[in-house]
């Protein structure tokens, strides 16, 4: 697998993942009718960066890295990620998160801070607590998932040691 920066050409593929998670209504906040543009606009633009996981020529999975806040808050960086459903369990989760971990202690940030992680997505609950983030806010039933109502959302947070890489499970690069 190779973790590469998005292209323009990768859009088609972006959208198609983007289009599948968020169509279940239990891990994301997009409606399920989000249009194109307006999902893709989340991937591109100024002052982001995002990156694809790519096998065989497949993208399999992205993240985006910004700064979670601006100014006096812009060492603190935030992340999304999203993976195709057809490649849940095959390490590409885990694979993006630790690229996304030195990338972001790679561009200067002492911090990396996910602002809503539903409490049910306990897959990705579990990966960013082994990849060293702690649950440090509970937002009460901020969340409305599809077949289960109102449920929590986590604020989870992780400093980022400049001398510590992300462990590694294979090459992800």
């Amino acid at each position: 697998m190779q973790i590469r920066l998005v292209t323009p050409n990768d859009a088609d593929a972006l959208w198609s993942i983007f289009h599948a998670v968020v169509a279940t209504g239990d891990t994301y906040v997009f409606a399920p009718d989000t249009p194109r543009d307006d999902a893709l606009a989340y991937w591109y633009g100024p002052g982001i960066a995002t990156f694809v996981a790519v096998e065989d020529g497949r993208v399999l999975g992205m993240y985006k890295l910004v700064a979670n806040q601006r100014g006096l808050g812009s060492h603190v960086g935030n992340a999304s990620f999203m993976v195709a459903p057809d490649a849940h369990g095959k390490g590409v989760g885990r694979a993006l998160g630790e690229h996304c971990i030195d990338e972001a202690r790679r561009r200067g940030f002492r911090a990396l801070q996910f602002n809503f992680v539903v409490s049910t997505n306990t897959a990705a609950v579990k990966l960013w607590k082994k990849l060293g983030f702690a649950v440090v806010g509970t937002l009460p039933g901020a969340f409305r998932h599809a077949s289960l109502g109102d449920v929590d959302a986590y604020v989870m947070y992780r400093r980022l040691d400049p001398a510590e890489p992300a462990a590694r499970t294979g090459d992800a690069r």
